[in-house]
């Protein structure tokens, strides 16, 4: 009698390894997924509306009819004096934003890097005021650091070295370096966390090399600190000035917009009163286009000096 054997197991065959090109493709398949969602986000928050700002610019609508009416919407925004107005308060805050809010952090990162002991809690201690919402941190100078009487604390300082008291947010004369010196404290502390990176990656050799010669702390600052951080002044100047040309929320808040005899009315509040409070979307749209086109063309000046002054 035969005997039947079962056939031996087989084994199942090994999966063959995606090759190099598959790979590839898989991962370029994953990157390119991730890169369409912030493109589609980015142009459905960023371009579109810019786009559409423009078109708007150049358009009139009356009672659900849009209709093109060329450059009428600029011309009429060009003659409102609160326009000039506008700029003139505008350019105002940011020339003193860069006298004070640009110089300020520079010299306190310095100060800071100079500190032995306690450095990680003196940056806490400076960045602070950024982890406050800027709406909370105004109201606080406001209704605090404001007041024009003898209460506010800004007052009370000056009473007690004997000097004389101001009306703040209710004197033309000092709306705008009071907004300047709110923003610069909220703003501050992100400034000089850069700068002091900046600092630390000067060689201790240059700053040897200048006490050897004689160079006291002003002439090393001036010789081995400001060259050294050039690139970095040169970035961040430029961010402060785009920054503080969108001036909107110091004067909506601490102001209560246009303040006192237009002395804190601003391009992007400008805008924002043609939009919400005159029903203008047409000539909020093409004083937006003015702004940005005022920014690019700072832009493309500052990029241009750059770019010849690193080729030199």
């Amino acid at each position: 009698m035969a005997i039947l054997t079962a056939p031996a197991p087989t084994r199942p065959a090994a999966a063959t390894p995606p090759s190099k090109n598959g790979r590839k493709l898989r991962d370029n398949l994953t990157g390119h997924a991730f890169l369409i969602g912030a493109l589609l986000c980015f142009v459905l928050f960023m371009w579109y509306p810019m786009i559409r700002g423009v078109v708007m610019s150049f358009q009139r609508t009356r009672r659900g009819e849009t209709s093109w009416v060329g450059w009428d919407n600029y011309i009429r925004i060009i003659n409102d004096p609160s326009f000039w107005t506008a700029w003139k308060n505008t350019a105002y805050f940011t020339l003193l934003a860069l006298v004070l809010g640009f110089v300020l952090p520079f010299f306190v990162a310095i100060l800071l890097n100079e500190f032995r002991h306690a450095k990680g809690y003196l940056r806490i201690l400076v960045y602070l005021p950024v982890m406050l919402p800027p709406a909370s941190a105004l109201f606080l100078f406001k209704f605090y650091a404001y007041d024009p009487s003898e209460a506010g604390l800004f007052n009370a300082v000056l009473a007690g070295l004997g000097l004389p008291t101001s009306e703040w947010m209710q004197s033309p004369s000092m709306t705008m370096p009071a907004m300047v010196i709110a923003s610069t404290w909220m703003n501050m502390g992100g400034a000089v966390l850069i700068y002091l990176a900046a600092l630390q990656n000067i060689p201790g050799e240059l700053y040897e090399a200048a006490e050897l010669d004689g160079a006291g702390i002003l002439k090393r600052i001036w010789h081995v600190t400001i060259p050294q951080t050039k690139l970095i002044l040169a970035l961040l100047a430029m961010l402060q000035i785009v920054a503080t040309m969108q001036l909107f929320i110091e004067p909506l808040i601490l102001a209560n917009g246009a303040g006192t005899q237009d002395s804190a009315t601003s391009v992007v509040y400008l805008i924002y009163q043609h939009g919400f409070f005159q029903n203008d979307l047409n000539g909020a749209a093409a004083l937006g286009v003015i702004m940005l086109l005022v920014l690019a063309v700072f832009s493309a000046v500052y990029v241009r000096l750059s770019t010849r002054s690193s080729e030199d």
